[in-house]
């Protein structure tokens, strides 16, 4: 169970809260259904945060309801916009239910990964990343 930084300025969203740790921004999930407003909101939210510059991710997911079609298409394309790649972190079985959801038809459109430990996650993306 990641918890929240205690050095760290929060970035309090509806669908998530985020931080930046070694210039990869660290998203914690909320357990919310996502909509395209919300998920419109989110990808606002993002870009003021990194000067609409897209920056790696590493996400801690929870689980939360499944979206509407239109909502994971809308998601989908939007990623790009704001994430140059992403780490999932989460227990065994979420992400890749997760990814199965958003790209079981097609290939994500930015690099993406899941893991069980933070650590491999934080070294997947730098890695990636240089």
């Amino acid at each position: 169970m990641q918890h929240y930084p205690t050095d760290k300025e929060i970035i309090k969203g509806e669908i998530a809260d985020y931080w930046f740790e070694d210039g990869i921004l660290v998203s914690l999930s909320k357990s919310i259904k996502r909509t395209v407003p919300l998920i419109a909101a989110n990808v606002e939210l993002v870009k003021q945060l990194t000067n609409n510059k897209p920056v790696p991710l590493l996400i801690y997911l929870k689980n939360s309801p499944v979206p509407d079609a239109e909502t994971r298409k809308f998601s989908a394309a939007k990623l790009p916009e704001i994430y140059s790649a992403m780490a999932m972190v989460a227990q065994p079985g979420l992400s890749k239910f997760i990814m199965n959801i958003l790209f079981r038809l097609k290939k994500p459109p930015i690099p993406m990964k899941s893991f069980t430990d933070a650590q491999q996650a934080k070294a997947w993306l730098k890695e990636i990343a240089t």
